[in-house]
């Protein structure tokens, strides 16, 4: 290279995530680069060796810059890529004995794996250096002296040196990320929309109130502070290269290091990073001190719930977070009121400032209770997200209010006390979703104070449009949303979602942690039997005599089916000296109310059997929990069907509650229990004594007896005594029989 290279305009192609194309354009053109086209996820710029340079010290928006030294059309096969790399004239770019590495991004229809594609172009590199006599550069992936990037999309090539080296987002100080980051460079493009660089020149605060690792309030103090966002980086990928300007890039670093320097004494904003979180805090602390900012932001511990102004923050300011979004179902309990408490502190505590809320879930945006006067989108990785700019109104209060209009009302003049604050800031939706909870709870108080019962279904569907399920165990709340038809608007029924989380933890006064939330939907093949989750979490509940194990996370059912309360009862009061057989036994809690039995004692002894070895360990601890005796009651892993077919026992009480559907690879064979009830049915009864009863339950909606097992056996349809007061609005929910030998005539 020339030693006036750094004049010499030179094309370059620079890389940055999805969607912030425009906002690296601006940002170039600022550093003295000229953009000449945009593509996805990347711009191509001309300018001087400075000006790259400049790139890789100060983009807080790209990833990569790219010296381009080829780009052409109609390149598919591997011939062709070959013949282009080695058209280069590596002498100037490569050193000898300087180690190489290619990173290959894009495929043709000849070319369709990365590693051929990067081996390819480095066989042409070699080709090349061989011609002119130059020895064959080593390999190197983790840290070469010479990066390429090769970049292959419909017959386009570009290929040139990476003068980054790594990824720019990485700026070397964040070692301690916290749970799921925001890459330092979106976050950056998050505070550029948001106008930040503009405002921290007016001296205007920025908080933000669920900072995790601290990458937004550092982003925004190395604005601020006018840091170049890799002033401090180790490696870059230009060191290596044999065409590197050395003087040049120490007089822009020293350059840099002056204006950080005058910086650091000059800024006027005050940056605030808050999270409840203490390990996110240390992390956030950490972070900063090697960003070199630490006296520059100010961390605190609090909880969005009670936050509030900082006493020096008296005009306007930015408010920048990034909550979680709720990428599974199960999280979005807690997250509801997160939101709604985030919009009410806002509200209360920041008049005039704007929030700049980035979000993968919009439907959480809008429980704030604010709007959003621009939005704009975003990639944070795969997921699409949102960021919502949102003014606060400024409120004011009317001359004519008096003083005591804004005193708290008391007792005496707050007639209905018991009335939850929460209606008005809800839909009307969400208002009568309260309000048939408050119903159902009224309805059911007198059974469950004469019960003693602390594990019901509070709603199910009562309202069509809330498709829900709402049972109650103890002091958590366990929350199944059916899966909408496809007649049914999807963003209508996630709204309506949102609104039963946002009133559920205040009607029936439980904290958001201790609701669980899972889809409903029919179950089939494999999908039956998989973990939600892998939490372990589990805890007691009591049924009657009963302390049995219940988890509301992991897996789709809890582990205590509530509908089957009065038949587990029923066999309890029949199970006294009894032999007693549990097919498809779950996690055993027929077993153990039929053990434990009522005033005239319990069964005998019992065997249970299932295929799953996750629930038969569970059946196992529900056993070992109430101190029964694993020699006098066995739990066994067997196909029911084979099992019946072998065993040779008879008992004087079986209860059979099969699933409706399982093709479980291993069974034998696949059970439709509509299909097969006939023949598990004799099975069954074959192994029932004489005078005894088998209590067959199932929960096919449309489930038909047939007419060959009535003619076979007495049976006797009790379904209707089978539901308490917390089922009765569903009485197909489930059916069940006693069964029993016909005596001879």
């Amino acid at each position: 290279m020339s030693e006036h290279q750094e004049n010499v305009t030179m094309t370059f192609f620079a890389t940055c995530p999805k969607g912030n194309e425009e906002l690296l354009a601006a940002e170039i053109a600022n550093l003295g680069g000229q953009a000449s086209k945009s593509t996805v996820a990347g711009i191509y710029f001309q300018g001087s060796l400075e000006a790259a340079y400049r790139a890789c010290l100060w983009s807080r928006l790209a990833n990569r810059i790219v010296l381009c030294l080829a780009q052409e059309e109609g390149i598919e096969r591997p011939a062709a890529l070959q013949e282009v790399a080695k058209r280069i004239d590596w002498t100037r770019h490569l050193a000898p004995g300087a180690t190489l590495a290619v990173d290959f991004h894009g495929q043709s229809e000849h070319i369709r794996h990365t590693r051929f594609g990067a081996q390819t172009v480095k066989d042409g590199v070699v080709d090349a250096l061989r011609d002119a006599g130059q020895e064959r550069p080593q390999v190197e992936l983790r840290q070469p002296d010479l990066r390429l990037f090769v970049h292959l999309h419909r017959g386009r090539l570009t290929l040139g040196v990476d003068l980054a080296g790594t990824s720019l987002h990485q700026r070397g100080y964040r070692r301690d990320p916290g749970h799921a980051p925001l890459k330092e460079n979106l976050a950056a493009a998050l505070l550029v929309r948001a106008d930040w660089p503009a405002r921290a020149k007016r001296g205007e605060p920025l908080i933000d109130p669920l900072c995790g690792s601290g990458t937004l309030v550092i982003e925004a103090g190395l604005m601020a502070a006018d840091i170049a966002p890799n002033l401090n980086r180790e490696r870059f990928g230009l060191l290596g290269w044999a065409g590197h300007d050395e003087s040049l890039w120490r007089e822009l670093k020293r350059e840099a290091e002056a204006r950080a320097s005058i910086g650091r004494r000059r800024i006027k904003s005050t940056l605030y990073g808050v999270d409840q979180s203490p390990q996110a805090l240390s992390a956030a602390k950490s972070n900063a001190m090697r960003a070199g900012i630490p006296a520059l932001i100010d961390f605190r511990g609090g909880a969005v719930a009670q936050l509030s102004r900082p006493e020096n923050c008296a005009g306007p300011g930015l408010m920048i977070t990034n909550p979680p979004y709720g990428e599974r179902i199960g999280e979005l309990p807690e997250l509801v009121p997160l939101y709604a408490d985030l919009g009410e502190r806002v509200r209360r505590e920041f008049p005039g400032w704007t929030l700049a809320l980035f979000t993968g879930n919009p439907e959480l945006g809008h429980r704030t209770g604010l709007r959003a006067r621009k939005q704009y989108a975003f990639k944070n990785g795969a997921l699409d997200c949102k960021l919502l700019m949102i003014d606060i109104p400024v409120i004011e209060v009317p001359e004519s209010s008096t003083s005591e209009s804004l005193k708290p009302q008391t007792q005496e003049n707050d007639k209905d006390t018991s009335k939850p604050e929460f209606v008005s800031r809800h839909s009307e939706g969400a208002q009568m979703f309260a309000n048939r909870l408050e119903k159902n709870r009224k309805r059911l108080k007198k059974w469950l104070k004469k019960s003693g019962e602390s594990c019901y279904r509070l709603y199910d569907a009562d309202m069509p449009e809330y498709a829900l399920a709402v049972d109650v165990y103890g002091d958590r709340v366990h929350v199944q949303e059916y899966a909408p038809p496809k007649s049914v608007n999807v963003v209508q029924a996630q709204r309506r979602l949102m609104d039963a989380l946002g009133v559920i933890p205040q009607v029936l006064e439980v904290r958001p942690d201790h609701i669980y939330l899972k889809q409903r939907e029919r179950q089939t093949g494999k999908t039956q039997y998989q973990k939600r989750d892998s939490s372990g979490e589990r805890f007691q509940v009591r049924e009657g005599k009963a302390l049995l194990w219940v988890n509301l996370r992991d897996y789709l059912d809890t582990g205590l089916f509530l509908d089957h309360r009065p038949v587990r009862r029923m066999i309890a009061e029949m199970a006294a000296g009894k032999r007693f057989l549990n097919l498809f036994c779950y996690t055993g809690t027929a077993t153990v109310q039929a053990v434990l039995g009522s005033k005239e004692g319990g069964a005998s002894d019992s065997v249970s059997v299932d295929l799953s070895n996750t629930y038969l360990e569970w059946a196992r601890d529900n056993l070992a929990l109430n101190r029964i005796d694993p020699s006098r009651h066995r739990v066994v892993r067997e196909d029911c069907f084979h099992w019946l077919q072998t065993a040779g026992s008879e008992f004087d009480l079986i209860f059979l509650d099969p699933p409706t559907f399982s093709n479980s690879k291993k069974m034998e064979e696949s059970l439709d229990i509509q299909r097969d009830h006939g023949r598990l049915l004799d099975l069954a009864m074959a192994r029932l004594a004489p005078g005894g009863t088998l209590v067959f339950s199932n929960n096919q909606r449309r489930f038909k007896l047939d007419d060959g097992v009535l003619e076979r056996y007495a049976v006797e349809d009790i379904s209707a005594r089978t539901f308490d007061p917390d089922f009765q609005r569903r009485p197909n929910l489930h059916h069940c029989f006693l069964i029993r030998h016909r005596e001879d005539p």
